[in-house]
């Protein structure tokens, strides 16, 4: 029997959307296989969020936040399957706590997926550099990049990033949590984040020119 480690237990819960208790309980009827304790949740309807990915989400909200006195400001579109549900307290909550945590971490897609190849092969090169840079052998800093990559990426994209009101869980293990909640498909599907300044160059006066020219006028 495998070892049933906290770490196992939060990697099923964050694959299947189950509860922790629900989780380890799997791990611990299937001796420690995460296959097999997939498939065991599936058979006891506790990963019921799997269920509804194959319905369609066309209804929903268009959530706001607002931070630091304006500063920060995100608008992010959260689908459900019905008009009622969008009405929904702990849906419209939960589309709250979806722009607030966009507002904190700044990531630059939803999914995985919507990376460009562009953007991604730009930061492998950044990566390899790194590695060369630090001195490692090749064969070793191919391993470096793709561990850094990989770290890259989930930082990079929403449902891999961990919720900031609860670390232990990701953005898509808490889609799963509300999905099963709530008893429709929910799904983030865009947003856009706004910082004030972002993106312009900041004028940098010449303290020294400036003081020069005053005393010459």
């Amino acid at each position: 029997m495998a070892a049933i480690t906290a770490t196992l237990v939060k990697d099923l819960r964050e694959r299947t959307g189950a509860g922790m208790m629900d989780c380890k309980k799997a791990l611990e009827e299937t001796s420690g296989n995460f296959e097999l304790a997939i498939e065991w949740l599936q058979k006891k309807q506790l990963a019921s969020a799997g269920k509804k990915s194959g319905r369609i989400a066309a209804d929903g909200v268009v959530a706001s936040y607002l931070h630091q006195g304006g500063r920060i400001g995100v608008l992010v579109e959260v689908n459900c399957e019905t008009d009622f549900v969008a009405r929904n307290e702990d849906f419209l909550a939960f589309s709250k706590d979806i722009a607030m945590h966009i507002a904190a971490t700044n990531p630059l897609v939803v999914r995985a997926e919507e990376l460009s190849a562009d953007v991604v092969a730009k930061q492998e090169e950044i990566f390899t550099a790194q590695a060369m840079n630090e001195g490692k052998p090749e064969n070793i800093a191919k391993n470096i990049v793709v561990g850094r990559l990989k770290k890259w990426k989930a930082e990079s994209c929403l449902l891999d990033q961990p919720f900031v009101k609860d670390p232990d869980k990701t953005v898509a293990a808490l889609v799963a949590e509300v999905t099963a909640k709530i008893g429709e498909k929910i799904s983030i599907r865009r947003f856009a984040r706004f910082e004030v300044g972002e993106g312009i160059e900041k004028r940098q006066d010449d303290f020294a020119a400036e003081v020069a020219k005053q005393v010459a006028g």
